[in-house]
């Protein structure tokens, strides 16, 4: 990303919470947002442990709606959104006609009344990407409408989420399955979209809201969680949660030149349905993929990082990092790569070149945290 000047930065709905409360604002996909407040390891130990608070409003919002609204979520995305029953939500990407993805993103059914629609939660960085791409595939007469800049979305990350919410809705919010989402009222807040989602594998919920709501649910929420442990955290932490859960970022893990066949998102592609890049997705599944992206632990003391070169046992160039860490809940560094297939086993050897040493690795099964 070309950084922007900060005076060019977007801001969300609570860049002045976050440098009240002493956050470090870094830009981010066109947005100034906090990474970091207390620091990395004790927000990911927070989350991991008891509760956090991720401000991410940065991410994009579509309705869809109309008769032709899931005709066109079928062409476009991978998975088979005919599934969703009202108030599910499915993980999904969208392929860009060329054998890589557009984007990763969560589809959600919803009803409100009388009126039936799909939200699309799209990643910050292509939010115009997506809405052009999406758009110039609507021959259904679908009705395409972009919420991105009147939204807010708070995530409320940890094993204590649910105790944190749950006297905040009349609802028994602890009762939602896993990927499902309704409307409802937020004590002393408003109408919002609260979702059994997340990005840190360490269970939670996902609340959207119109700006003007913002601030007053990041304080209430900070009010509920108080008892709990909660504290506010940042990017930095969100990604070296999901990383240890194995989750791919767009443009670290998947990109326009990645399929999610290779990406190991088989489970998110569907070929039970036609979509964009649906034969040469099944094809390359039947034959199996060139390249897979693997996780991979370090046996040495070192930290792996995007576009490190992986290495074989002859010093040979054959893959490459394209996230890593030193993970906060393993004490091990950890990251994913893109290695050939044959390379790709469980306890199969690898080398990362660490700005110049060569560093002994494993291939790992993820998730890297088990049983959480």
């Amino acid at each position: 990303m070309t950084e922007l000047r900060t005076t060019e930065l977007k801001k969300t709905a609570l860049s002045h919470v976050h440098e009240a409360l002493g956050a470090k604002m870094v830009p981010f996909a066109g947005y100034l947002m906090p990474v970091q407040y207390s620091g990395i390891n004790d927000e990911h130990l927070t989350v991991r442990n008891a509760v956090g608070l991720f401000d991410v409003s940065h991410m994009g919002e579509f309705i869809v709606r109309g008769p032709g609204a899931l005709d066109l979520i079928q062409k476009v995305t991978t998975n088979d959104a005919s599934k969703l029953a009202p108030g599910k939500v499915q993980y999904s990407c969208l392929p860009n006609g060329q054998g890589g993805i557009v984007d990763d993103l969560l589809v959600y059914r919803m009803e409100r009344g009388d009126d039936h629609h799909y939200v699309l939660v799209v990643n910050a960085s292509n939010i115009q990407k997506d809405w052009d791409w999406i758009n110039s595939q609507n021959s259904f007469d679908a009705q395409l409408e972009n919420i991105s800049d009147h939204m807010s979305l708070l995530a409320v990350q940890g094993p204590k989420a649910t105790d944190t919410l749950k006297g905040l809705f009349q609802e028994d919010i602890g009762a939602m399955p896993y990927y499902t989402a309704m409307y409802a009222e937020m004590k002393g807040v408003g109408l919002v979209l609260i979702s059994s989602t997340g990005y840190t594998g360490a269970g939670g919920y996902e609340v959207y809201m119109p700006n003007p709501l913002a601030e007053k649910a990041w304080n209430t929420i900070m009010e509920a969680g108080a008892a709990h442990g909660i504290k506010p955290a940042g990017l930095a932490a969100r990604d070296t949660l999901r990383l240890e859960m194995g989750f791919c970022l767009y443009g670290n893990d998947i990109d326009d030149t990645t399929s999610p066949i290779e990406a190991g998102l088989g489970w998110i592609t569907k070929f039970t349905k036609d979509f964009i890049n649906a034969a040469e997705f099944k094809a390359q599944k039947e034959a199996g993929p060139k390249d897979r992206l693997v996780g991979f632990e370090l046996v040495e003391r070192g930290i792996p990082r995007h576009d490190h070169p992986v290495l074989d046992a002859s010093g040979q160039v054959v893959g490459r990092v394209t996230s890593g860490t030193m993970s906060p809940s393993l004490q091990k560094p950890i990251g994913l790569a893109y290695v050939p297939a044959a390379m790709a086993g469980e306890g199969t050897e690898l080398w990362v070149d660490v700005r110049g040493k060569k560093m002994k690795g494993l291939v790992v099964k993820l998730p890297f945290l088990k049983n959480t």
